[in-house]
């Protein structure tokens, strides 16, 4: 299965159209947060609306650039994946929204514990007996810490560190995050893939393909990529 892994669009709609070809090879899409070009409201919802139109199969949740009203119109656009659990061709897609408080500039600031209680039913479903979750793609946009993907500069790491420990217990296959522009890149927590695909909103996106081998999915490739390279 092939999945396109875009964030931090920031408005830039006239991206995602570009982008297009790559939505036509892609068997569902995930987009990790930040519809909203930054203070400016009003882009949010053309945005949504857009990323609705270029395909059939969308799991997303919101940024810390979005305002939290937004939740309702990617849920009734029937794209959002946060909160919840949702299944598609025998992968299950799990969210949380907003960034860690920080600036307070942003609308979707949370404190930690918050962000991670989004993936509360996760953890609830684990312990009725699901276990860890070899079929789990978790879609945070903020972070996990002490990863290629939350380092805003040479070894500062500013991502969640209650996240990195959710991902060592419950070993999802992949996590596909945001927010930190500088963190774009590849990297693991134990045999979990973590990718920040960087900016859409400067041309950046990832292609992950996945199969599943004798009853477990693997990741076959993680790849990042530019519109403009």
């Amino acid at each position: 299965m092939k999945l396109l892994l875009i964030s931090d669009l920031h408005g830039k709609i006239e991206n995602l159209e570009k982008l297009r070809p790559q939505f036509e090879s892609s068997e569902a899409i995930v987009f990790a947060g930040d519809f909203t070009e930054f203070g400016k409201y009003e882009t949010s919802l053309p945005a949504v609306k857009k990323l609705r139109e270029m395909h059939e199969n969308i799991f997303c949740v919101l940024g810390n650039c979005d305002k939290t009203d937004l939740l309702e119109q990617i849920e009734k656009q029937d794209m959002c994946c946060e909160r919840g659990i949702v299944y598609f061709e025998g992968l299950a897609f799990s969210g949380s929204g907003g960034g860690s408080k920080f600036t307070g500039t942003t609308p979707n600031e949370r404190e930690e514990d918050d962000l991670l209680s989004d993936f509360d039913v996760v953890r609830n479903s684990a312990l009725d007996g699901e276990g860890q979750w070899n079929n789990l793609i978790l879609v945070s946009h903020n972070p996990p810490k002490d990863t290629l993907c939350d380092e805003c500069a040479p070894n500062v790491h500013v991502g969640s560190s209650m996240l990195s420990d959710f991902v060592r217990e419950t070993k999802p296959l992949t996590l596909v995050c945001g927010h930190i522009h500088e963190g774009r890149a590849i990297d693991k927590i134990g045999e979990t893939v973590v990718i920040n695909p960087g900016p859409l909103a400067d041309g950046n996106y990832a292609v992950l393909e996945a199969e599943k081998f004798g009853g477990e999915w693997k990741v076959l490739k993680a790849e990042l990529k530019n519109l403009f390279a």
